[in-house]
């Protein structure tokens, strides 16, 4: 006769999540996977450098969260996310922060967005917990981005429920509000434009798939002058920069010098415009 298991028993506890990690930049894949080493419930079964990586890691380790940048040779995160889904739970980590770029990745499954330099390690290891268990999490830069997007889209999201957003005379509430005189919700570009004149009306951002960016081509920024002009843009400090790159603030600093340089830029806001396309004359083409 076996014996019955004590009510006071330990319990195993859970398989640790087993993650990729997705990023062409090979000192940021060792960060990560240094940082998700101290967590006894997450493991990094792999590490990839583009998209195709990605997939292929994906499908030979069956992970239960992939760590997805967007801009990576190759094949994009962007455009690999509808195959990674089917396979595990997806959350973009990347330097972008755009609007367009955020929805876009919803809209193709993403189940959370974070923007480098925008979280510990120790918030790094919850947003992969939340994914993990279908909660969504989004760092500040993201979450910004798409409730701006969603503001700013004129578009109608569809019919609401009967009864909803309709002033009716019966049961009108007694607080000197008159519902009669409610003007009507603004449905068209036209009257949106009108009511919020200091916003621009935005497009999708996105050209046969891909994200319009600006031509950056003329400044001939080096791989890392790039990336550090990216963070520059995001809004980061010299010392946020240092820490995410992994080099002294000093390092930050001469790249900076010569970033300004070639930008023709005295200033950080004046760079990031002309980076990202803002500024007066510097044409935009699809990146």
């Amino acid at each position: 006769m076996t014996t019955p298991p004590h009510p006071f028993a330990s319990v195993p506890p859970p398989a640790p999540l087993r993650v990729v990690v997705a990023d062409d930049n090979p000192v940021v894949r060792a960060g990560l996977t240094a940082l998700l080493t101290g967590h006894e419930d997450i493991t990094v079964v792999a590490e990839a450098a583009d998209g195709r990586e990605a997939c292929e890691a994906a499908r030979a380790h069956r992970p239960d969260v992939v760590l997805l940048d967007v801009r990576m040779p190759g094949v994009d995160g962007i455009s690999a996310l509808p195959y990674l889904v089917r396979i595990a739970s997806v959350v973009m980590l990347t330097y972008s922060g755009e609007s367009e770029i955020v929805r876009e990745a919803l809209r193709r499954g993403a189940g959370g967005y974070l923007v480098h330099g925008e979280f510990t390690a120790d918030q790094l290891a919850a947003a992969i917990r939340d994914i993990g268990e279908g909660r969504p999490h989004f760092t500040p830069t993201a979450a910004g981005a798409l409730l701006s997007q969603l503001r700013q889209d004129p578009r109608p999201t569809g019919t609401l429920p009967e009864g909803l957003g309709a002033a009716r005379a019966t049961n009108a509430p007694s607080n000197g509000l008159d519902l009669h005189h409610i003007p009507p919700s603004p449905t068209s570009a036209e009257n949106l434009s009108q009511l919020q004149p200091g916003v621009a009306r935005s497009s999708s951002g996105w050209t046969g798939g891909r994200p319009v960016a600006p031509d950056r081509s003329r400044y001939r920024l080096s791989a890392r002058e790039a990336e550090i002009m990216d963070l520059i843009a995001s809004g980061m400090t010299n010392q946020q920069i240092a820490a995410t790159c992994f080099i002294s603030e000093k390092t930050v600093k001469n790249h900076i010098n010569r970033i300004f340089a070639k930008l023709h830029s005295t200033s950080r806001s004046e760079a990031a415009a002309k980076w990202l396309g803002t500024a007066p004359g510097s044409g935009r083409g699809v990146g």
